[in-house]
């Protein structure tokens, strides 16, 4: 159980430096494919595009890892 808790709150850390990380990259989290609605006292973000890329980027590297 320890471990457990130990790999989670790591893998939580390394979640929280990439995010960091990709804040810096101009762009990111507003590429075209991603809905936003804006109105006067309402804002709708819902990043598909990121999530689609994102998404792509870790299957290809846990692909790597398990070879």
């Amino acid at each position: 159980m320890g471990r457990m808790l130990v790999g989670i709150g790591v893998l939580i850390v390394l979640i929280g430096g990439i995010h960091l990380l990709l804040e810096r990259i101009p762009g990111f989290g507003r590429l075209p494919g991603d809905i936003i609605i804006e109105r006067k006292n309402f804002a709708f973000y819902f990043p598909l595009t990121t999530c689609i890329l994102v998404s792509i980027i870790l299957s290809f590297f846990l692909w790597l890892f398990r070879r």
